[in-house]
């Protein structure tokens, strides 16, 4: 299958629903943050096990110059490390419940974006969110098998179980408490949630659970424009946002790859190249890769070609490595991206992290809580650990590609790890290959984990790649056809005339346009 043309503006999401949002807004004369925005409300609804109002959220948008966003929260003011310890009463970090609590991040977001780059009003573009909350949807079976799949894991929260015990497919899913937050968000804007009854609402809940999440701490909060890395690959400028980002991740592993020459055509050869790549980039990031208040080395450094030289040396062309393990993170993710007829791009990702998140839904409003804190260490010597108002390592990172300085690929995709993993995957098709960029997200593809560094690979790849890759001594097991594990990725390419425009196969989502 190939991509879609678009003369005009194009937008592509996981959800059909939320891409119809967004064309809406493109059709109406919004610009693409416009769009972009109305895509994400509309996902917090459709999709609350991927992504939501109580999450965070990165973005890059290009309007003649490229920005940067980062809309992550931090831990609370009171998470020092032994305090963290004593409520948790263990040496790990939880990974759901209150202690994994960090600030929301994305209501902020929305307001920032289009303060700065918007042409419609928030209380406009959420009006068809709050319509689908309030009405309901008829919940698709991989909607439903998603919630059914998190009722073993989150029977503990009563508070979740209240709004989603019971999902079936077909039938609708009411979110009234959540259209209510909406309702407040359109009425009074970003201070409802970080200073008004939500806030309140949601400290409340966290601390009466044994967290730390203050009303001070939400009214504190800030996202920041930053400056987004970059490194060249074959020609091709690629962009991915700074830490506490994993962006670097993706960018080590591009340098690694190029350093290492031409890459071998389709086989065993190629892949054991992307996956060794894939594997120094992740232990560097779980070595090093933190908020940047934090960092030991600079993340530009990290980002550099003679880091990556350094890093390729260190490949046997002939046998896999066994780097010291870090930690696997799962995904639960949205990711999205749209461009207007300006010019205007924009690449969108936004999570509660683990699915449903922290489990801790919030009475009232339907807010699932995120779960980003559970990234934290416990180590006092880990890069990463836990601190008061620190920001941790996330994976969440949105990208673009650039042809002479300007717009020529949009880029993205969720799935935890697997993000920077899926990032090389793609770039290695589309530019090694100059593959068409839905044929390259149809492509099997594989994810490594970072706790064993085993492979799990689609089961469409042909035997001997498979067999090659078990000779070279990686541990492969086979996942389905067309796997969420691998993510769901989603891409706008700029073209001489238009856009075209792919959507993964793996989930529910529509890439639309004019």
């Amino acid at each position: 299958m190939e991509s879609r043309r678009f003369p005009s503006a194009c937008v592509a999401s996981p959800h059909h629903l939320a891409t119809a949002a967004g064309l809406a807004v493109l059709a109406s004369g919004g610009n693409a943050v416009d769009a972009a925005v109305a895509t994400n409300l509309t996902l917090g609804v459709v999709t609350p096990y991927l992504c939501g109002y109580g999450g965070d959220l990165f973005a890059l948008i290009w309007d003649g110059g490229l920005h940067a966003y980062n809309g992550s929260g931090r831990a609370p003011a009171g998470a020092a490390l032994e305090a963290v310890r004593a409520s948790a009463r263990s040496a790990q970090m939880p990974t759901r419940g209150p202690l994994t609590v960090t600030v929301p991040g994305a209501v902020e977001a929305w307001f920032a974006l289009l303060e700065r780059f918007g042409t419609r009003s928030f209380p406009s573009l959420a009006e068809g969110a709050v319509r689908i909350a309030k009405d309901g949807f008829p919940l698709s079976g991989q909607g439903s098998e998603r919630i059914v799949r998190a009722t073993d894991t989150l029977a503990w929260s009563d508070s979740w179980r209240a709004v989603y015990e019971g999902a079936a497919p077909g039938k609708p899913l009411l979110q009234p408490d959540l259209a209510r937050s909406i309702e407040a968000l359109r009425a009074d804007g970003p201070d409802a949630f970080y200073r008004g009854p939500i806030a309140e609402a949601m400290a409340s809940q966290v601390r009466s659970l044994g967290g730390l999440l203050s009303p001070h701490d939400l009214a504190e909060h800030r996202g920041q424009w930053v400056q987004p890395l970059a490194t060249t690959y074959r020609g091709v400028e690629v962009i991915e946002l700074p830490p506490n980002t994993q962006g670097v991740t993706a960018l080590e592993a591009l340098n690694i790859v190029q350093a290492l020459g031409r890459l071998p055509v389709e086989g065993p050869d190629r892949h054991h190249v992307l996956i060794e790549a894939v594997k120094a980039a992740l232990a560097d990031r779980d070595e090093l890769v933190t908020d940047p208040d934090f960092m030991r080395v600079p993340a530009e450094e990290l980002a550099s070609a003679s880091w990556g030289r350094d890093r390729a040396q260190r490949i046997d062309p002939a046998s896999a490595c066994r780097p010291v393990p870090g930690r696997a993170a799962t995904g639960g993710t949205a990711y999205m991206c749209a461009a207007d007829a300006e010019g205007m791009c924009v690449s969108l990702i936004q999570s509660n992290y683990m699915g449903f998140g922290s489990g801790l839904t919030v009475p009232g409003w339907g807010i699932n809580l995120q779960n980003r804190g559970a990234m934290f260490s416990l180590d006092p010597s880990h890069a990463n650990v836990i601190a008061p108002r620190k920001r941790t390592l996330h994976t969440l990172i949105p990208a673009m590609a650039l042809r002479e300085g300007k717009p020529w690929l949009v880029f993205g995709t969720m799935g935890g790890d697997g993000q920077a993993q899926t990032h090389l995957q793609l770039l290695a098709r589309i530019i090694d290959d100059a593959e068409d960029i839905q044929r390259a997200i149809d492509a099997p593809r594989w994810v490594v984990s970072p706790q064993d560094w085993a492979v799990t690979a689609e089961s469409r790849f042909e035997p001997h790649v498979i067999e090659g890759l078990r000779a070279r001594r990686h541990e492969v097991a086979l996942g389905g056809d067309y796997d969420s594990l691998m993510g769901h990725a989603h891409a706008i390419q700029v073209t001489e005339d238009g856009y075209a425009g792919a959507t993964d196969p793996r989930t529910e989502g529509a890439v639309l346009g004019l």
